[in-house]
């Protein structure tokens, strides 16, 4: 059996299970609710709703030939000012 070693990576398979002691299990759960309570982390949940949000919008404009993909090799035009 291998020692556990916390200055190596290690990896594992999406299937692999582990467990967790009520202890351990109390102290994650209890520390993530800590953590998601705070105005902080409202503001970041928010700006990752608004960069999906973004996401979505340029999907579509891909899909309608709106947005094209930059090719490295080709210039870009400069963004147009409003």
């Amino acid at each position: 059996m291998t020692n556990y070693d916390p200055n190596k990576r290690y990896t594992w398979a999406q299937e692999d299970k582990f467990e967790l002691n009520g202890r351990d299990f109390g102290l994650i759960l209890n520390t993530l609710r800590a953590i998601l309570s705070t105005e902080e982390a409202a503001r970041i949940m928010l700006a990752q709703q608004a960069s999906a949000s973004l996401e979505g919008c340029l999907a579509r404009a891909v899909e309608q030939g709106t947005a094209k993909e930059v090719v490295e090799d080709e210039p870009v035009a400069p963004p147009q000012k409003l």
